[in-house]
């Protein structure tokens, strides 16, 4: 087997932030050991076409990885579509994979985060999911990395073993839903995992993160994340396909190496707590969404 896992990027119509993702990551430890495969997806309209076209210039002389190889979509197949194609062939190909997109910066022992879990947690078929990031969690004494529910989406890695069970179809996932499994979904109603599942079902969004989150979730699969993320979303400046003007979600990236792994495999309780309580106030007081409302409109 490949020792490092290859890195799946996938970038469209953002010049300077794939320019700075791509920046962070041969910044890692693990760079010059790591196979960059950047998915490349087609434009969508004229106007996208001379950005995606100057992504695409960018990414010719990409260094500073054991190998590059860009895949440019002829067409547009949009985020999702891209994401679970691009997964399933390198996790055929390598059985293990790590995915970036273009609008995400890393701590320079990212990949190496993502490489020792992968390692280690290789046949423990409960853990289906290693993520990157975590929410800027107050008062947060859990330890270096722990078990939980939830897939993150900005960041992450699995093994074809996990991604196997990954279901695209919303109407299959959404008929083994019942009350209770709803409410142990959507952490206990704090967040609306549920609603992206309605709103995917309507057309309202194309996400694969919020299938593959209910395949890992109907399995009865655990993700592990960090206590303090290794990766920041810098594309909630509205440029993004799915991003708003927020910082809700922005964080302080961990500098340092992480060595400390759970070694029971089981949801860590109080890490869940924690992260309730956060989804339970990350908004604010009525004030605070007011005025956050307010500049996002005038911004």
């Amino acid at each position: 087997m490949q020792l490092f896992a290859p890195i799946a990027l996938f970038v469209y119509n953002r010049p300077q932030h794939t320019e700075r993702t791509i920046k962070f990551l041969q910044q890692n430890q693990l760079a010059s050991e790591s196979r960059l495969f950047v998915f490349s997806d087609g434009f969508k309209s004229e106007e996208d076409q001379a950005k995606v076209l100057e992504v695409r210039d960018l990414l010719k002389n990409i260094e500073g990885f054991k190998s590059v190889e860009v895949i440019e979509r002829p067409e547009n197949m949009g985020l999702a579509n891209s994401v679970i194609a691009g997964v399933s062939r390198l996790v055929k190909d390598y059985q293990q994979v790590i995915v970036m997109e273009d609008d995400l910066i890393t701590s320079p022992f990212t990949l190496t985060y993502f490489n020792d879990a992968l390692s280690r947690y290789r046949t423990e078929d409960k853990v289906m999911h290693i993520g990157a990031y975590m929410y800027p969690l107050k008062d947060n004494n859990l330890p270096e990395t722990f078990f939980y529910r939830a897939a993150t989406s900005w960041g992450w890695a699995t093994w074809e073993r996990a991604w196997q069970h990954f279901e695209p179809n919303i109407d299959t996932l959404m008929n083994q839903f019942d009350a209770r499994k709803k409410s142990d979904f959507s952490i206990e109603h704090k967040m609306n995992f549920w609603k992206q599942m309605q709103d995917f079902k309507s057309g309202k969004n194309n996400s694969w993160a919020i299938r593959w989150y209910a395949s890992i979730f109907l399995k009865g699969g655990l993700t592990l994340n960090p206590s303090q993320s290794l990766v920041n979303n810098i594309g909630h400046d509205g440029t993004g396909i799915h991003s708003g003007i927020n910082d809700i979600y922005n964080v302080i990236i961990n500098p340092k190496q992480i060595q400390e792994f759970p070694t029971e495999i089981k949801e860590n309780k109080m890490a869940y707590e924690t992260i309730k309580s956060f989804l339970s106030t990350r908004k604010g007081s009525l004030w605070e969404r007011i005025k956050r409302y307010v500049k996002q409109r005038l911004g």
